[in-house]
């Protein structure tokens, strides 16, 4: 079995068994919190990137460090971007409307994510003039 395939196995089957106790911790009410959300988040992560990124030594896919896995991760970066400020800003109108006052670190994460794409843009155009 290649090596990417039995790594997206794995890293699958250990989100299942953490999404499933997660599930169960929120059925019985006990406490689900940060934890349970950066280890979903960080094999989310890593399965993803397994499924999609090939080895160089199999020779089994697109590697990140080609062309094409350049063009990918840029348009993927961006689109991301924008996808994450657009949560963000539901995020910060649902808060609202829940609470009827706006939290100020949302309201700040807000902002900031509407700014650093076109600062990043700017400093990364100013290294090439």
């Amino acid at each position: 079995m290649k090596t990417r395939k039995l790594g997206a196995i794995i890293i699958g089957t250990a989100t299942l068994i953490v999404v499933g106790y997660s599930i169960f911790k929120f059925i019985t009410e006990r406490e689900f919190g940060f934890n349970e959300v950066i280890t979903i988040g960080a094999l989310l992560m890593m399965f993803f990137s397994a499924i999609t990124w090939g080895n160089k030594e199999e020779k089994d896919g697109i590697l990140p460090e080609e062309e094409l896995g350049q063009m990918i991760m840029e348009k993927s970066s961006k689109v991301s971007y924008f996808v994450l400020v657009f949560f963000i800003l539901i995020a910060v109108a649902a808060d609202k409307m829940v609470n009827g006052t706006v939290n100020i670190f949302l309201l700040g994460i807000l902002g900031l994510a509407m700014v650093i794409l076109p600062f990043v843009e700017f400093l990364i155009a100013k290294k090439y003039q």
